[in-house]
């Protein structure tokens, strides 16, 4: 009975022990500064959106927010990154929602999963916009019905770039090519940036990408955006008909938002969230973001978590149906 009676007095000692060490490291919290990984080169979406956000965390935070770009695997090198790092605030993810594919692409390429959703941990949405069908100025499209036309004339002869297998630019081109019967050929690249850079230098003819990604192009008169895959006009872009103008049922959002990695202490979770809707709250991160092409669409962490999850379950069926990619 001694015995036990020492086993639970040291359990509980050492619970409160846990206790106490969590609650002073959120009262310390921060006391260094925080890494933002952001799993895509400069230039895309999530760049665009993790560096205004991240200076105005910083300014809410009292520490400096400091991005880290590490693309690959579509997003999946930085988010699986971000999913094994400390839970303990100092690493934050920008993820697109290639987030909700990956995993599940995985699977159908039966390999293990670079990250698995409950390793990250819904904090705030910033963006939530369909992708846009771009193409060169001098292509020889002029609507959505001449890109796909011309894809049935000659399966498989366009090619699109993309930020990777299963990411962003690559699922709601499948997506089209499944609602139109047609075949595109797939072009990965490392992230959005050097996939519009492709298309400007005439390396790949297409591509779906969020409007934030192509908007200065297009004002240039280099790019064209022939449609998107939304259901309402865009704000950036009224003119632009949707696929479902056209006569195609295909949709899909390219939305950004931030993750910790699951674990993290309440207290200082808080204070994330806290950062989080200060910077989306932001003037000046609210006309950065607007500037590029993308208005904000705050999501707080519960909202954003039921959001991700009704992601992940179409996104998956989307998955299985695209099947293995090479």
């Amino acid at each position: 009975m001694k015995v036990r009676s020492a086993l639970r007095f040291a359990a509980a000692a050492a619970l409160c022990l846990s206790g106490a060490a969590a609650m002073a490291q959120a009262t310390d919290f921060p006391s260094k500064p925080v890494k933002m990984i952001v799993p895509f080169p400069p230039g895309g979406l999530a760049d665009t959106v993790a560096r205004p956000v991240a200076e105005a965390m910083s300014r809410e935070l009292g520490q400096p927010v400091v991005i880290e770009n590490k693309g690959g695997a579509g997003g999946g090198i930085g988010m699986a990154q971000a999913a094994k790092s400390p839970a303990d605030g100092y690493t934050v993810l920008m993820a697109l929602s290639s987030y909700s594919v990956l995993p599940e692409a995985d699977k159908v390429l039966g390999r293990p999963p670079m990250y698995t959703y409950d390793a990250l941990r819904p904090i705030a949405r910033y963006t939530a916009d369909p992708t846009v069908l771009a193409v060169r100025a001098d292509a020889p499209w002029k609507t959505v019905k001449d890109f796909v036309e011309d894809a049935r004339r000659r399966p498989g002869a366009i090619n699109y770039g993309s930020s990777g297998n299963y990411g962003t630019m690559h699922v709601p081109m499948e997506i089209l090519a499944q609602q139109t019967g047609t075949k595109l050929t797939h072009v990965p690249f490392t992230g959005a940036g050097p996939a519009v850079v492709a298309l400007l230098g005439g390396q790949v003819e297409a591509l779906s990408t969020g409007p934030a990604t192509v908007l200065q192009h297009v004002k240039a008169g280099k790019l064209k955006v022939l449609g998107h895959w939304g259901t309402q006009p865009l704000q950036s872009m009224p003119d632009v008909p949707s696929l479902k103008d056209a006569g195609y049922d295909a949709t899909y959002a390219q939305w950004s938002g931030l993750f910790v990695p699951a674990g993290t202490p309440e207290p200082v979770v808080q204070k994330l969230r806290a950062a989080a809707k200060a910077a989306a709250e932001d003037p000046k991160v609210k006309q950065v973001i607007l500037a590029a092409g993308s208005p904000i669409q705050y999501q707080d962490a519960p909202a954003f978590d039921q959001y991700v999850q009704g992601d992940v379950r179409r996104m998956s069926d989307v998955v299985k149906k695209i099947g293995k990619v090479d």
